[in-house]
């Protein structure tokens, strides 16, 4: 199976028209991979939260229809990145969308864990409650977004739902990195599945980007990084290798659910 992921300069000084434009014209151009992968918010920058209400569109607004067709167009399944969304309600959140390689919209992803701790995408977007997997040809994909990668358990649940590639779009801070690669290996090891995290380049709203999109397999051994600028990274891996680490190396038939919480003295 061959992964491109697209490592998107988000450079303020370019218009979301432009950039969507753009991007559209990257993933057109990744025709003969199985899956494309964009970053988190990269039509406004995932730090540049006062973009957030005039940048946000309807699933299927523009950002929808011009991934759509680069899509249907290069023939490839693609992980869209995500967008702030407004909902029917007016409620933002930050949505990922799936498209298939015909151009059709799959699935929708709403970010469960919102980065701001008491602002930023914390306090000015909705949370999403539903964990999502998406079935390809040659393997299941689950999804999560950026500061997702913190919380094991999610990722706990894609794989029980049947995930075996976990999918993560990311506008990660170049400060913490070294978190970025460190999560990005655990989850891979914890949960025996590939990892395809994708992050941007350039500086949102002052925060500079980490960059080094990162594809992990199974074993926790790094297939391939990207450096800190505009990139497409793209790999060839082996989906089956899912199945046979975990046949060899069973640790997740060891779990223990259920435990009772420690008695007070």
């Amino acid at each position: 199976m061959r992964a491109s992921l697209i490592q998107i300069d988000v450079n303020e000084d370019e218009s979301v028209e432009s950039r969507r434009r753009r991007v559209a014209s990257l993933v057109r151009a990744q025709a003969g991979a199985d899956l494309v992968v964009l970053p988190e918010l990269w039509t406004t920058g995932a730090f540049a939260y006062e973009g957030f209400g005039s940048d946000a569109e309807p699933v299927d607004g523009p950002t929808h229809e011009a991934m759509a067709k680069a899509a249907s167009d290069a023939g490839v399944w693609l992980h869209a990145g995500s967008i702030p969304e407004r909902a029917d309600d007016g409620t933002l959140y930050n949505t990922s969308l799936v498209f298939s390689a015909s151009g059709d919209l799959i699935a929708a992803y709403r970010k469960i864990h919102r980065f701001g701790f008491d602002k930023g995408e914390a306090v000015l977007m909705g949370a999403g409650r539903e964990l999502v997997t998406v079935r390809l040809p040659e393997t299941t994909l689950g999804l999560g977004t950026c500061y997702d990668l913190r919380f094991p358990e999610l990722f706990r649940g894609l794989v029980d739902a049947g995930a075996e590639t976990l999918v993560l779009p990311a506008g990660w801070p170049e400060r913490r990195r070294a978190h970025w690669t460190l999560l990005a290996q655990a989850r891979a090891v914890e949960n025996q599945a590939f990892v395809l995290a994708c992050g941007t380049a350039g500086t949102h709203a002052g925060v500079p980007q980490a960059g080094h999109s990162i594809v992990v397999d199974p074993w926790g051994e790094v297939l391939a990084e990207a450096g800190a600028g505009e990139e497409v990274l793209t790999v060839e891996f082996d989906p089956g290798k899912v199945a046979t680490t975990r046949e060899q190396f069973p640790a997740l038939k060891d779990r223990v659910l259920g435990l009772e919480p420690p008695r007070r003295p």
